[in-house]
């Protein structure tokens, strides 16, 4: 079974396939620019205290996002 999340959503460990990736032309541009694309696989890695910035994993390397950028993120969770 599978579930639909956005990013901002995920708990520290959980890892997703992006599915779409939504909002304004430019931030959206940015994302993609950055590699977060459909298809990708993502984990996150740490949330600072107060939940924002988020940092993940995404194509072998670390990138940091702020929670407003992660919710702009879909992502297919296996579920357990």
């Amino acid at each position: 079974m599978f579930m639909l999340k956005t990013l901002n959503e995920f708990k520290v460990g959980e890892t997703g396939q992006i599915k779409n990736v939504d909002g304004e032309r430019r931030i959206r541009r940015r994302l993609l620019d950055m590699g977060v694309t459909p298809g990708a696989t993502v984990l996150l890695r740490k949330k600072a205290p107060l939940g924002d910035p988020l940092e993940i994993t995404i194509r072998g390397y670390e990138l940091t996002l702020r929670k407003s950028e992660a919710a702009l993120v879909s992502l297919e969770v296996k579920g357990k």
